[in-house]
Order: C-alpha cells, then sequence, then structure tokens
C-alpha cells in the first residue's frame, strides 16, 4: 500500500518544471507592472501591502490620551497623571523628584512624570506599558501637546475600556480626596497654561468676621450645591455655582474665598484678564480648569478689557483661527468681550466641566453690567459690609483669645456708628496682641480718631456741596443775565 502511495506522489521533475512555470510567469508579472506601473504608484501599493500584514500580524493595542479632549480639558488624562507616580517601580527608566511648599523635609520628595519615561502596571493579568509624549505645537499662543500612550494586547482591548480606566479614575480621586494640600492656579501668558502654587490660606468660615447667620447660609448653599448633581441635571443646567462678593476694600472678599476654598476642598484657579488677549484665548483658559474647583475673578468691575459691547469682537475675528493671525500678524489685541464672559459662565459653553463655583469680587456692583448679574450667570449676591459688634468679637477672640470684656459694650456703641473694616480693626488688635486691654483702648483711640475724621470729611463735603450749588447759582444768574441782555439787543434790532 505505502508503494502504490509513493507512486501517486509527483516526481521530483514534475516539482521542479511547476516552480519553473511559477517563477516564469512571476517574472513576466513584474516585467509588466515595471512597465505598464508607475514607481510611485508601485511603492504606494507595497507600502499599504505592508501596513495591513503588520496590522494582521501585530498582537498590540495602543490607546492615546491626549491631554485636551475636544475643546475642554481631559479628565482621563488628569487621573492618569495623578494615578502612574504611585505605581512607578524599579522598572522605569526616568522619575520627576521635587519638593514644595507643603513638603515635609524629613518625607521622601513628591513624584511626577516625565516626558517619555515608560512606566508598566499589572492589572487583573494584563501587562500594561504607559508613555508620556509632548509634541510642540505651532499655532500660537497654544502649549505644547501632551499625550499618554497606553500599549497592551489586542485581545485585552476591552477589559482596559470596562474595567482599568474607571479603576485609574476611582483610584485618582480616592488620591485628590485624601491630600492634604489645596493648590491656587495663575495663568502663565507666555506658556499659556495654568501654573499651580501650594494654597495655604489660614482662613476658615470659623476664623471669618462675618454675622453668623450669613456664614451659615453659605455653607448650607454650599453643601446643597454639591449634593444636587441629580437636580442640576433632571432641570437642564449645568452643574455650576456663580457668586458675587461686593463692598468696600478690606471687608474679607478674598478671606472668604479661601475658607470657601477650605471647606470644600476645592483647588482655586485664579484670572487676572489683563493677561487674556482675546475671548478665543478666554475660552481656551477657562475650560482647561477641572472639576471640583474655584474660579476667582477679582475686580471685575476694573477690568477695564472687558467690553461692555457684547457685538464687539466678532466683527472682527470670526473663528479662534482669525483671532490667533490677527495678533500673529498685526499684535492687535482683540480684547475680550462681555459677550465672551457671559458665553462661558452661561452659554453653551458653560457645560464644558462639572461641579464648578465661579466667584466675581468687586467694590462697585453698580459699576457691573446688569446683564452679568442676573440669576443663572451670578446665583448668590453676597454683600461685604462693614464691621459689626458680632464680627468684631471674632476678631477679638482670634486675635487676644478673649471672649467679654467690660470695654466691648463702648466698641460695639463705636462700630455701629462708624464705617471701620474688619481689616482695619484686625490690624489694630494685632499691634499689641499679647496685651488684650491695651489692644483694645487702641482701638477705641482709633475708632475715636476714626469718627472725628468722619466728622470732618462730612463738613469738608458740606462745604464742597454748598460752594457748587453757590457756583451753580451765580452761573444760573450769568446765563439768565446774557440770555435777557441777548433779547434787549434783538428788540432794538428789531425796532
Amino acid at each position: 500500500m505505502a508503494t502504490a502511495m509513493l507512486k501517486e506522489l509527483p516526481s521530483l521533475s514534475t516539482l521542479l518544471s511547476a516552480y519553473a512555470s511559477i517563477s516564469a510567469m512571476a517574472m513576466l508579472i513584474r516585467t509588466i507592472l515595471n512597465e505598464m506601473v508607475p514607481e510611485r504608484m508601485r511603492n504606494y501599493i507595497a507600502s499599504k501591502i505592508y501596513d495591513l500584514t503588520a496590522a494582521y500580524f501585530s498582537s498590540e493595542f495602543t490607546f492615546v490620551i491626549e491631554d485636551r479632549w475636544h475643546a475642554g480639558d481631559n479628565q482621563m488624562f488628569r487621573a492618569a497623571e495623578v494615578y502612574l507616580p504611585t505605581i512607578i517601580g524599579p522598572t522605569s527608566d526616568s522619575i520627576l523628584v521635587g519638593f514644595d511648599e507643603s513638603s515635609d523635609p524629613m518625607e521622601p520628595p513628591k513624584r511626577g512624570i516625565p516626558v517619555d519615561c515608560k512606566i508598566t502596571d499589572d492589572f487583573q493579568g494584563m501587562h500594561l506599558k504607559w508613555t508620556l509624549s509632548s509634541i510642540e505645537t505651532k499655532k500660537i499662543f497654544l502649549p505644547n501637546k501632551r499625550f499618554f500612550n497606553l500599549t497592551c494586547k489586542k485581545s485585552e482591548r476591552e477589559r482596559v475600556e470596562q474595567r482599568y480606566f474607571p479603576y485609574i479614575n476611582k483610584t485618582a480621586q480616592a488620591i485628590l480626596s485624601k491630600s492634604e494640600s489645596l493648590s491656587i492656579y495663575t495663568y502663565n501668558q507666555d506658556d499659556s497654561m495654568w501654573e499651580p502654587t501650594v494654597f495655604k490660606h489660614p482662613a476658615t468660615f470659623e476664623t471669618l468676621a462675618m454675622e453668623p447667620e450669613l456664614k451659615k447660609f453659605i455653607m448650607k448653599d454650599l453643601d446643597s450645591f454639591v449634593e444636587r448633581k441629580e437636580f442640576f441635571e433632571s432641570v437642564g443646567r449645568a452643574w455650576k455655582r456663580g457668586y458675587l462678593l461686593y463692598g468696600p476694600p478690606g471687608t474679607g472678599k478674598s478671606s472668604l474665598v479661601a475658607a470657601i476654598a477650605n471647606y470644600m476642598r476645592y483647588n482655586v484657579y485664579d484670572l487676572q484678564f489683563q493677561s487674556v488677549r482675546s475671548d478665543s484665548e478666554l475660552r481656551r483658559i477657562l475650560t482647561s480648569t477641572t472639576n471640583r474647583s474655584i474660579l476667582i475673578i477679582e475686580d471685575i468691575d476694573c477690568s477695564t478689557k472687558v467690553s461692555h459691547d457684547r457685538t464687539k469682537g466678532r466683527e472682527n475675528c470670526e473663528e479662534e483661527e482669525d483671532e490667533d493671525e490677527l495678533i500673529r500678524q498685526t499684535g492687535a489685541d482683540p480684547g475680550v468681550t462681555l459677550s465672551g464672559l457671559l458665553n462661558f459662565i452661561d452659554g453653551l459653553w458653560s457645560s464644558c466641566g462639572n461641579e464648578r463655583i465661579i466667584i466675581f469680587t468687586t467694590n462697585h456692583k453698580e459699576k457691573l453690567d446688569p446683564a452679568l448679574l442676573r440669576p443663572g450667570r451670578i446665583d448668590v449676591h453676597i454683600h461685604m459690609g462693614y464691621c459689626t459688634p458680632a464680627g468684631f468679637r471674632k476678631l477679638a477672640a482670634s486675635y487676644l483669645g478673649i471672649k467679654d470684656d467690660k470695654l466691648f459694650g463702648c466698641i460695639d456703641d463705636l462700630i455701629k456708628s462708624i464705617q471701620v473694616t474688619p481689616a482695619e480693626v484686625a490690624q489694630q488688635l494685632m499691634m499689641i496682641s499679647d496685651e488684650p486691654r491695651l489692644a483694645l483702648q487702641g482701638l477705641i483711640e482709633f475708632l475715636n480718631s476714626k469718627d472725628k475724621d468722619t466728622e470732618v470729611a462730612a463738613v469738608e463735603e458740606n462745604m464742597k456741596s454748598f460752594k457748587e450749588e453757590e457756583e451753580t447759582e451765580e452761573k444760573k444768574v450769568e446765563r439768565q443775565n446774557s440770555e435777557l441782555a441777548v433779547s434787549e439787543t434783538r428788540c432794538i434790532y428789531l425796532t
């Protein structure tokens, strides 16, 4: 039987003959292609065939996680920035280390992820590889594009999306919630990015010199804001809250912002309009802030770059690229318009982010455009007034360590009749804080002198008003005499 099977197999000469025929046919086809198909077309076909075969035989898949997601901040990128430094092991070839102002010199330095650093992670049997990369952007005023590459097996792609990414987000949130330090960010115009600094302001609601009822109202409003995510979604509103703090200088507006940040454990983004060139840049700046943060815009009435003409700026620049090109070619600054600001805090761009608090401060509420003040843009208006007896007692407890004294009644009466800011009272108490009695007497003297200055100022104001009235009356008489003279002249002419 074996002999029969061997007889049925083709002979060696037959195989060689078939191979020669196939080789000749291949040479003929190759010659025809070389003669009829251009070289560039042949190279293109060869490259596509190579790409298809490489993709077919490759066993790896790469996720690209960019710093920016569409028009806003990529929370997945932020979560990876927080998570990856916690898993850096001996297989990594480099690492960023450093201390900040909140670091304990006896503790190990804090870790960061350098560019091109390779990090490996094992999760539920999957071997994952991370790399941080950076590409310089050609567009003016835009920062370099940063992104993470996450490589896994093709067969593990679905598990990475459904299990690994949610795990990273959850872990990053837990790390941030346990962080003892907050950050305050300032915008760097040269690098077009937010720069963080450790936020260590000691102000709390307990130390604020303001009415207890107002404190309770603000804390209750903040708690309600945090707990009502489903409510905001059900009514179709962005999950944000706007506050306006208005009142004279020295009444504690900045301290209240710090107290809110410490109470909520939110990072602070401090924006100065003087550093913003256009509406398009304003949108890029504001959408790059993270969730669970406070955006503070101080002295909004002094931001002269914010135009009250809500149509200005769009007439010359219809698109963001046009604004950037205008600035690059001519050096012209379109400026920030009120419309550009309102579009972020209440327009379509207001939905770019969740759980954000926007706080404006001003010394002159009456100077603000009514369009900025309406509900939905600024939800809560908080008047930061002059010091009250309750505020003074809180300052006395904080600076002098006393809750009552015989001089308190006299000081209460003076404070009720004199406009004095909490900052002025605190300054007087700080001068002799180790001698409470002397500090209180010094405060009484200061209030009495301020009362006299107020009386003198009132007298001077009355004299000024009286003189202005006299001048106005004299001008009125002169105008009447002039009109009478003209009338007599006309009568003579007519006669």
